[in-house]
């Protein structure tokens, strides 16, 4: 006889609950609770307005007092997101550490991370302008702002950064796996990155978790810094696996840098689609062997070599 709906969900449902009930990473146990993702988000984007007050947001910044503004809304934000770094802390720590030491350890985490708001905010106008200077289609900084998904995923990144430097879970990879929906782009929280970073166009740039890179920096879409290879699993964790960017280098499209070894030297260009997996001396150029494009239709034949510049530049 056919068993009901009913039953079968009925069933469902108790072999779902052992599984659940087998592993303790699927079920919170007592007050555990994970982070509120929604709220981290929330944070997050409430965070860029006062970042860059004005824009983000209906508040008109020259008729208001902006530290009032600005203090009133870290207030609110000091609240929500204690609340989020205690719930990720206790998930972690419930067997070490008492409520009253978690809470503590939050306060001492927000302490920092507020302290440090005025630096992240003066590395961020430091990459709008690098954003600026870098694309002669921006039409100014406002542009850059509001539009750029490269600097809205640096934003996220280095915002996260901080909490990865200050050991909190979970949190920031929430954070920038938010921009990586967003964006395209996935910059890990633990990626070391230096001042004017820009990210031309961006969709499907990765940037591995202990990538280092220097400052004035870019990187054009379908960049990858990663890793050579990821088969030891958990036994890698720690250890540098991603590559060394060092100052003033540009490296575009579709280009691959791997290995934590590689150590991509100051000046240099990565030309687009090339593949590196070693290191590469100071003002260098990059490119893979020069392709022939062949054009060809019924009635002729033209071939074309192309060919590359003194500047190490793609030319046809």
């Amino acid at each position: 006889m056919k068993s009901s709906m009913k039953d079968i969900i009925l069933k469902a449902a108790g072999e779902m609950s052992e599984t659940c009930q087998t592993m303790d990473y699927i079920v919170s146990k007592g007050e555990r609770r994970l982070p509120d993702r929604g709220m981290v988000i929330h944070i997050v984007r409430g965070l860029r307005r006062i970042i860059f007050p004005g824009f983000f947001g209906d508040e008109n910044i020259t008729i208001l007092t902006p530290e009032f503004f600005i203090g009133d809304f870290l207030t609110d934000v000091y609240g929500k997101l204690k609340t989020q770094i205690s719930a990720a802390l206790y998930y972690r720590d419930y067997d070490t550490k008492t409520m009253d030491e978690i809470h503590k350890e939050a306060d001492d985490i927000c302490e920092v991370f507020f302290g440090k708001l005025p630096w992240i905010q003066k590395m961020l106008m430091k990459d709008v302008q690098a954003g600026y200077d870098g694309d002669p289609a921006a039409k100014g900084e406002e542009d850059v702002i509001v539009s750029y998904p490269g600097l809205f995923a640096i934003y996220v990144y280095r915002i996260a950064h901080v909490f990865y430097e200050l050991d909190v879970p979970f949190i920031p990879r929430i954070m920038t796996e938010y921009a990586h929906s967003r964006t395209g782009i996935d910059i890990n929280p633990g990626a070391v990155i230096g001042e004017y970073f820009f990210i031309d166009h961006g969709t499907g740039v990765v940037v591995g978790e202990t990538t280092e890179i220097g400052d004035y920096v870019k990187l054009y879409q379908g960049v990858t810094l990663g890793a050579l290879s990821t088969r030891k699993g958990q036994d890698l964790s720690g250890k540098k696996r991603h590559p060394t960017i060092g100052h003033h280098v540009t490296i575009y499209s579709n280009a691959t840098v791997l290995g934590g070894e590689t150590v991509i030297g100051e000046g240099s260009i990565v030309a687009g689609g090339a593949f590196v997996t070693k290191s590469v001396p100071p003002y260098s150029r990059v490119s893979v062997r020069n392709p022939e494009l062949r054009i060809k239709d019924s009635d002729t034949r033209i071939e074309l070599q192309t060919t590359e510049n003194k500047e190490g530049l793609w030319e046809i």
